[in-house]
């Protein structure tokens, strides 16, 4: 029996020591220290007792006769170390010291007392008050070994305590503990009574936020109960963590970020955060809603195509032809005539008279000198027509033969031409020719008419705008 005794209690020790060391609470550490009292009279009657007698009475007779049956030294005498292993379990590491004065009501020299025990107590605080509160009765068992003087036994111990907590750490705990020996013939089955101040320790907070590491889902990092110990820097109501924007205060609907200028697109998206705008120009402005965003629209309030960097194409001379397909952007023309004036009859009639003035020098192409006021009048004319490609026909009368006529019809036509630009006619509008005596306007058989046959005219180019083309 004396050998199933310790084994016994060895067993509770290392059980309870080995869940101790399995688990990770906070402040899971505690240690008391207190005094206690001996009790060996209401502990049941010996085999064959069928009443009390000094020394044992029966189970709780007299529990709580202090001045006849209790042994207490007056100083520390309890001292307890505990260790909270998880859903409401805590295990202690127990040590008391006693003089024992009494064994019931028999007196006894003063003997030495001594206890070493282990304690698993069950703890219904969170039962009765929910998490925490200030009552805290537990139930537990345990073992140990006793020693009375030089006799030393081995018990088995049932035990029933409250704690009354002042603060989170702090507490007077009140218990009882039954102490069982197994052998009759120098165990001593007793009751241990204790009062003693609980100092509960050994939580970690590392970031210092007053919640403790085992809680605090950012143990590292100062922050907030609501977020389970993690930061909200910007106040916003969203934890860092999952927020997007963590330094600026912002909305949910953005994850965290702000929008300033109320658009409907958060800030970091919003390529204009300060002006409301569009999602399809990433939050920027179009005042004129011509698609482009202010910011690159060289005119915000007048819409215009991207192709003008947002402005409307001009018509500078009014002809109803936009500038960027207008041949001729200032002066004004016609559609049919890409944006350029049309020569009508009457403009050519106006030439052709001031070409019939036009004077040679005799049988030579030069130009005489009284002639070039009317040049002057046909280039000024010319000029108006920025887009028209103009003719100079050579002609000459029947008079010499067929080859000489067509060369001076050549040159002459070509002496008005050359004129024509160094008076600031460009050269491409300019082409010429001669005809020689081919195209008579008048009888070669009077002197009249072949007056009329030797002249200059000018005209249209047919193929005027392939030359413009060509020429450019």
């Amino acid at each position: 029996m004396k050998h199933l005794n310790s084994l016994l209690v060895a067993a509770i020790l290392f059980m309870g020591i080995g869940v101790a060391n399995a688990q990770d609470e906070n402040n899971p550490w505690a240690i008391e220290i207190g005094v206690n009292a001996v009790d060996a009279f209401p502990v049941g009657l010996e085999d064959g007792q069928s009443v009390s007698s000094p020394r044992r009475g029966e189970l709780f007779e007299e529990f709580y006769n202090v001045n006849d049956h209790w042994n207490i030294l007056p100083s520390v005498s309890k001292i307890a170390v505990s260790r909270y292993v998880g859903s409401g379990f805590t295990f202690s590491a127990v040590g008391t010291i006693n003089r024992i004065d009494k064994l019931g009501d028999v007196r006894v020299d003063d003997l030495s007392y001594y206890g070493v025990d282990g304690e698993i107590k069950y703890s219904f605080r969170d039962l009765i008050n929910g998490p925490g509160g200030w009552f805290d009765p537990s139930l537990g068992v345990g073992g140990g070994y006793s020693w009375i003087d030089d006799i030393g036994f081995g018990t088995a111990n049932g035990i029933a305590g409250v704690k009354i907590w002042f603060a989170e750490n702090v507490a007077l705990n009140l218990q009882s503990t039954y102490k069982h020996a197994f052998e009759d013939d120098y165990g001593v089955k007793h009751f241990q009574h204790s009062a003693g101040i609980v100092f509960k320790f050994g939580g970690k907070d590392t970031d210092g936020d007053g919640i403790y590491d085992q809680d605090d889902e950012c143990p590292e990092t100062p922050g907030l109960p609501e977020f389970n110990g993690c930061p909200d820097t910007d106040g916003d109501g969203i934890e860092d963590r999952n927020d997007a924007c963590p330094e600026t205060a912002g909305l949910a609907e953005f994850n965290g970020c702000p929008d300033t200028d109320g658009d409907g697109i958060a800030d970091p998206q919003d390529a204009c955060p300060t002006v409301a705008g569009l999602a399809e120009l990433n939050g920027c402005p179009d005042a004129d809603g011509d698609g482009i965003a202010d910011g690159d629209d060289e005119c915000p309030n007048e819409a215009g195509p991207a192709a003008n960097n947002g402005c409307p194409y001009e018509d500078r001379d009014g002809d109803g032809v936009l500038d960027k397909d207008d041949k001729c952007p200032d002066v004004a023309g016609t559609v049919a005539n890409n944006g350029c004036p049309e020569v009508t009859v009457e403009v050519i009639k106006e030439i052709n008279e001031f070409s019939k003035t036009i004077l040679f020098d005799y049988d030579k192409a030069s130009i005489r000198q009284e002639s070039y006021s009317a040049l002057q009048s046909i280039a000024d004319i010319m000029k108006e027509y920025p887009n028209t490609v103009f003719h100079i026909e050579g002609h000459t009368d029947s008079r010499g033969s067929d080859s000489y006529n067509l060369k001076l019809s050549k040159e002459r036509a070509a002496s008005v031409r050359d004129y024509l630009t160094t008076i600031g006619m460009p050269n491409n509008r300019l082409t010429s020719e001669g005809y020689g005596e081919e195209r008579p306007v008048a009888t070669n058989n009077t002197a009249a008419g072949r007056q009329q046959n030797r002249r200059v005219e000018i005209s249209l180019n047919k193929n005027r705008d392939k030359m413009m083309d060509d020429k450019k």
